[in-house]
């Protein structure tokens, strides 16, 4: 009897000291999980008046947190462009962060019939002339910069990112994919770049699934959800889920519809004042918002 008392004295303890442990690692994932949303909000409270004006239609605190972007990372920003990501990514991701920007192959950009030769040129050296920018948008405490373009990844990044990032990037990969084997090269090097179990996010104009093939084939601004999943799988990516964060139901974009006729380009409105309040009144985009994983 005094053995069997003994032992459910020592099962108490443990079952004591096991429910304190447990605790005591739930409130310290609870402590990262406030620091890194702290963190986040210090971030985008310090983007300039014209990017937080976009914050309600692009919702930028909510994307990256879906996507699981958290302080410390490596992360690869497909098509950084200006940078209206990148300034948030910058300093939320830290000092023991890293942004990578990547820009589309060289090989891509004269299949568009705004570049001139002067501007093909100067994409030869855009890892340098970006790299120079961003470090422009570092400030105490913020993650390192490097770049590269699809095509030319060095191997020396090969497995180190956590997360790629494809914002609203997708689409020129998938109109010109037939032309240079684009999104499908762009793809090899999400995957070559990205640590077993890292994560791609992508937010990307989404056409509607009862739209035609042809029209949904990426010269407009749009693609399929069904096509994009198919092709992400095809490269190797496991489907991890979406989000509703960034749908708009009052873009029904249809044949004969661009991306680009809606804010904050409002292409073919400018001039009429009527069409440009129709078009101001749908808002930015439909876009999905998809995560995906590399298989560990």
């Amino acid at each position: 009897m005094t053995h069997l008392k003994s032992l459910k004295s020592s099962l108490a303890i443990a079952l004591l000291a096991l429910s304190t442990a447990c605790a005591s690692v739930n409130s310290q994932q609870e402590t990262v999980v406030v620091e890194q949303n702290l963190a986040l909000k210090a971030a985008l409270s310090q983007q300039d008046d014209a990017n937080k004006a976009r914050f309600s239609s692009r919702n930028p605190e909510q994307t990256l947190d879906f996507f699981g972007i958290q302080p410390g990372m490596t992360v690869v920003e497909a098509l950084p462009g200006g940078g209206w990501y990148s300034k948030i990514l910058i300093p939320y991701l830290g000092e023991n962060g890293q942004l990578i920007g990547v820009d589309y192959s060289q090989k891509l950009w004269p299949n568009f019939g705004f570049m001139t030769p002067e501007r093909i040129e100067a994409k030869k050296t855009w890892v340098s002339t970006w790299t120079a920018q961003a470090q422009e948008w570092r400030g105490d405490d913020s993650a390192s910069v490097a770049a590269f373009q699809f095509d030319e990844m060095p191997s020396s990044m090969a497995g180190t990112a956590d997360a790629v990032l494809y914002i609203r990037a997708l689409h020129n990969l998938v109109r010109f994919n037939e032309k240079g084997g684009f999104l499908s090269s762009a793809l090899k090097d999400t995957y070559t770049v990205l640590k077993p179990g890292g994560i791609v996010g992508v937010v990307q104009h989404q056409a509607r699934e009862d739209r035609t093939d042809e029209w949904a084939d990426g010269n407009a601004g749009y693609i399929k959800k069904s096509f994009l999943v198919a092709q992400m799988q095809a490269a190797g990516f496991e489907f991890v889920g979406e989000s509703n964060i960034n749908e708009n139901a009052k873009d029904q974009a249809t044949v004969g519809d661009i991306v680009w006729r809606l804010p904050p380009g409002l292409n073919g409105s400018k001039d009429d004042a009527q069409k440009r309040a129709a078009m101001t009144a749908i808002g930015e985009s439909h876009r999905m918002t998809l995560k995906f994983r590399k298989p560990l």
